[in-house]
């Protein structure tokens, strides 16, 4: 685990720390080649998606293979054991139970004076396309923490992308949880041109206005590139990231298997400890090797990057440093294991998601607790959320004057639309306090 020191670390090192994996997704080069995909999807369709699924996934597929069918679905079953389904149906559960708690009333209105009546009705987008990568693993559990906000919300037409394994077929758990949530349609195609597909529409894919989904820098940078063509993005979801807040009081142990929960993900993730205490970072590192040991050799692979290239542990010269340094970087995921978790929660304001306590790791909030982990990464913490319920809503302001409020808000009409120069606006209001 490599470790760098505030105040003593060099610009270069933290600009690296700071813009992870996931900067290369705006490099000049990378925009250029998505857009060259986008472009030719959009021109091509379906038969653009298959030979590009044939050239960067190493997968052939047949026009009718594009959506997976009622057969393969009914046949996922088969390779889901209990256990696992059972699994799927709680992690449904639970986000569905999050997702409800959070969802506003359709409709709210109040009187703020006399005469004058403000509200806001919320009503779900009409469609959206999640995607939800392949690469690495199987991720049923992206699936769900992107879908149930949106069926949750109302959204009428929900539909899935899944890049293909390498013999064609896609995830079965993720069929299965397709199936329980009644999601019926999933694609299977490369993540860049799938994207372009949903975006744009084709003879299999539908068109949709919402756009979102984790993924490496290459559907990174084409999600971001589909935005000029009028598709709407959920977040921006790039490599996962992760990043503890710790003081003295922390157990090196679980800190160590903390830090790996995320860091196993990809060479292109981030797993960082933040603290004041150098002698805790000694013994997190006398422990790491331990739990190393028994992941399986890519998985450690992907660990020992993720803690070295963009992460490792971050020494800071006291508490408040630590958590200035945790605002900056603005983590996807944040744990919070200090001597009182609750109150250093208050200094927190960048973060996608805050897990507070040391028994409270990432894998809970990941599959088992309900909160959203569909989180923004890249820093967009900063200034973003993640994908929850009310990514899915639209707020439509409503208002309603009786004849009281309109002469209460008479005079501030004249005044503007007179100084804006705009005489119908001040007519609008004049001509009917006159009777017109």
């Amino acid at each position: 685990m490599d470790v760098v020191r505030l105040g003593e670390v060099s610009s270069e090192r933290l600009q690296r720390m700071l813009g992870r994996s996931s900067a290369g997704a705006f490099a000049p080069e990378r925009i250029e080649h998505v857009r060259d995909i986008i472009e030719d999807v959009r021109r091509r369709g379906d038969a653009a998606i298959i030979e590009h699924t044939q050239r960067h996934d190493g997968v052939t597929l047949e026009p009718g293979r594009l959506r997976v069918d009622r057969e393969e679905t009914a046949r996922a079953y088969e390779a889901v054991d209990d256990g696992l389904r059972v699994a799927l149906e709680a992690s449904i559960e639970r986000a569905r139970r999050y997702s409800e708690w959070l969802r506003p009333p359709q409709l709210s209105m109040d009187e703020l004076e006399p005469g004058i009546t403000v509200g806001v009705k919320y009503t779900p987008v009409e469609s959206v396309g999640v995607y939800v990568p392949s690469g690495k693993g199987a991720f049923p559990s992206t699936f769900i923490t992107m879908v149930v906000p949106a069926i949750v919300a109302g959204v009428e037409q929900i539909a899935a992308l899944v890049p293909p394994r390498k013999d064609g077929s896609a995830d079965p758990a993720l069929l299965v949880a397709a199936d329980l949530l009644g999601v019926t349609q999933v694609f299977r195609a490369n993540g860049v041109a799938g994207a372009a597909g949903l975006a744009f529409g084709t003879g299999t894919f539908p068109q949709v206005r919402l756009l979102g989904g984790p993924g490496n820098p290459y559907v990174l940078a084409a999600q971001i590139v589909l935005q000029s063509y009028g598709v709407r993005l959920l977040s921006v979801l790039g490599p996962t990231e992760s990043m503890i807040l710790a003081d003295e009081t922390a157990d090196p142990a679980r800190l160590a298997l903390d830090l790996l929960n995320e860091a196993e993900h990809g060479t292109d993730s981030a797993a960082i400890l933040v603290t004041p205490s150098a002698s805790l970072v000694d013994e997190v590192q006398e422990v790491l090797p331990r739990y190393l040991a028994q992941l399986p050799a890519w998985r450690r692979a992907f660990a020992e990057a993720a803690l070295s290239d963009c992460g490792g542990a971050v020494v800071a010269r006291t508490l408040d440093e630590a958590v200035e340094f945790v605002n900056l970087y603005g983590p996807e995921h944040l744990q919070v294991a200090t001597r009182d978790p609750f109150a250093s929660l208050g200094q927190i304001r960048n973060a996608g998601e805050v897990l507070l306590g040391q028994d409270t790791p990432f894998s809970a909030g990941n599959y088992a607790i309900g909160v959203p982990a569909a989180l923004p990464t890249s820093g967009f913490a900063r200034v973003g959320s993640g994908v929850t319920v009310l990514s899915y809503l639209k707020a439509t302001s409503v208002a309603h004057l009786d004849a009281r409020g309109l002469a209460a808000v008479r005079p501030v009409v004249e005044q503007l639309g007179r100084y804006e120069d705009f005489p119908a606006h001040v007519l609008a209001v004049t001509a009917r306090g006159q009777g017109g």
